[in-house]
């Protein structure tokens, strides 16, 4: 039996913290998940997280999801999820995320000014 395989790239555009993920989001993977959100200096008010080439997600990553977007609300940003595929839409609508964190077909409509959530 494989170990679950996450991996995440990060880049900086226009002022947001962009996460591009890739593979499965489950226990084994939801820390590398939350640290990947996490910033030394906490100036990541606004996230983006590309769900493009995410294959699968549990409760680990919604959990993850939820403390994060409530760090972000919490300093005045947001977080978006954007080009997020049908297995994770239906995750995030089975426990309402989907009404919590605004979601958008792809990254740049999500870093877009006027996509004020």
């Amino acid at each position: 039996m494989s170990q679950a395989r996450l991996t995440v790239s990060q880049r900086t555009t226009a002022g947001v913290h962009v996460l591009d993920l890739a593979g499965e989001i489950d226990h084994t993977t939801a820390d590398t998940f939350r640290q990947a959100l996490t910033t030394d200096d906490g100036s990541a008010r606004y996230t983006v997280i590309d769900f493009g080439d995410v294959t699968f997600m549990d409760s680990s990553g919604i959990n993850v999801l939820v403390v994060a977007n409530n760090a972000a609300r919490e300093c005045g940003g947001w977080l978006r999820l954007a080009h997020v595929p049908p297995p994770v839409l239906q995750v995030l609508h089975i426990v309402g995320l989907d009404d919590v964190i605004p979601l958008y077909p792809t990254v740049d409509q999500a870093i877009a000014p006027d996509s004020a959530a």
